[in-house]
């Protein structure tokens, strides 16, 4: 009997439960950086400079300055030269347009603003490819866990039959505890070739943020349940200070009313100073000169139009800011609620229920072995452990799901 025992973890102490439930929670994660470890934070810049996306959003930079550089340019003079068959014969003109109201400097002012929208809506990329590598990065560390704790089920599920069928050998059990044993390692067997699948998918998911081959296995070094509670009036503020979708709002009005005074500037009349060389005009004279100008009149077209479309225009981005501002409090404060009561489902698993489950998976142990018990009895205990512990990794999970979104919301990191 002693040589068919099934050998199952077995805390060091009771008092020792907790910490001992921890570490099965985590499964065996790293919780501390090895040699070629990959931390979040090195995720995190490692995404920020090779990621396409944000490599490609970068290029709205040089886009953003030769529009300005455009804005700055001045109209070119004009050049005209007659020949006649009146006196004078021939005259050499230019003509130099005059921009009034300002219309250049309005240009330019609207070139530097868009520059500003252009680094805002950098920095929201950012922000969204940070948060997309937080949660393929904590994806991989749950995935992992939970193909870690199924390879793990399976193995005692083997080691049950092993026992069942060497109970059965020797007379002291029925035919009936090794199919069931053989059931129970098939299900295991099955559901970690699932958990295979899902973990190479979110290590691909995360190896595509950060530009590496989509087949490549580095060891990550964060711990899955890395993160705290964060209260509602401490995001709501870092939110309204921080939030790069709301500085994207507020570049664009800055733009917006830049352009409103363009379009204002637009409504002055310009004036083109001509001035001409003459010549050939005997008996008069050989060379003489003639001055003018042109103004156009705002008989047609008075821009009043264009200004109403940019007032108007903005109003709306106004409009969309303060929807914008209520929006994101209200999904704040819901975030912060949801990351409190997940931290505190997570916090209940890991000190009272995994404890529980893990006692009572080694009293079943211990009564089979005793034969005091039948197989039936001991596997519902394995599999009623398998459920809390996958429990217990989902909502560990969950937890770091709602910090990410969180910090979505946010539009910034998490304080």
């Amino acid at each position: 009997m002693e040589a068919c025992r099934i050998v199952m973890p077995r805390p060091p102490h009771r008092v020792a439960a907790s910490a001992g439930a921890l570490v099965w929670l985590l499964c065996c994660a790293p919780a501390h950086a090895q040699t070629g470890s990959l931390t979040l934070q090195a995720a995190i810049d490692r995404a920020l400079s090779a990621n396409p996306t944000v490599a490609s959003a970068r290029l709205r930079g040089a886009i953003d300055s030769a529009t300005l550089a455009l804005a700055r340019e001045r109209l070119n003079p004009e050049v005209a030269i007659e020949f006649e068959r009146e006196t004078p014969r021939q005259a050499f003109g230019v003509a130099v347009p005059l921009e009034l109201g300002g219309k250049r400097t309005r240009r330019i002012a609207v070139g530097e603003a868009a520059i500003l929208v252009g680094q805002a809506e950098i920095a929201a990329t950012i922000a969204q490819v940070r948060n997309d590598v937080r949660r393929a990065y904590y994806g991989v560390l749950a995935a992992d866990a939970r193909l870690m704790l199924l390879r793990e089920i399976r193995d005692l599920s083997g080691r049950a039959r092993d026992t069942a069928q060497a109970r059965f050998d020797a007379g002291d059990a029925p035919r009936l505890e090794v199919l069931q044993a053989e059931l129970a390692l098939a299900a295991a067997e099955n559901e970690a070739t699932a958990a295979e699948g899902t973990a190479v998918a979110a290590r691909a998911l995360l190896n595509s943020l950060l530009a590496f081959p989509l087949d490549t296995v580095q060891p990550l070094a964060g711990p899955i349940d890395a993160g705290g509670s964060v209260s509602t009036p401490q995001a709501l503020e870092v939110a309204q200070r921080d939030s790069t979708e709301l500085a994207v709002l507020d570049r664009q009005i800055g733009e917006q009313r830049a352009r409103l005074a363009l379009a204002q500037a637009l409504r002055v009349t310009d004036v083109t100073p001509t001035f001409s060389l003459t010549r050939d005009a005997q008996p008069e004279f050989s060379y003489g000169w003639r001055a003018g100008a042109a103004i156009t009149v705002p008989l047609f077209t008075t821009h009043k139009a264009g200004v109403l479309v940019e007032q108007t225009t903005l109003d709306q981005l106004a409009a969309l800011r303060e929807a914008t501002m209520a929006r994101i409090t209200g999904q704040v404060a819901a975030a912060s609620v949801t990351v409190e009561a997940q931290r505190q489902l997570y916090v209940r698993y890991r000190d009272q229920v995994l404890p529980q489950a893990q006692q009572v998976e080694q009293l079943a142990q211990d009564s089979y072995q005793l034969g005091q018990t039948g197989i039936a009895a001991l596997l519902q205990a394995l599999q009623a452990s398998r459920d809390v512990r996958l429990r217990s990794l989902d909502a560990v999970q969950q937890f770091q799901n709602a910090l990410a979104d969180l910090e979505r919301s946010i539009g910034a990191p998490l304080p």
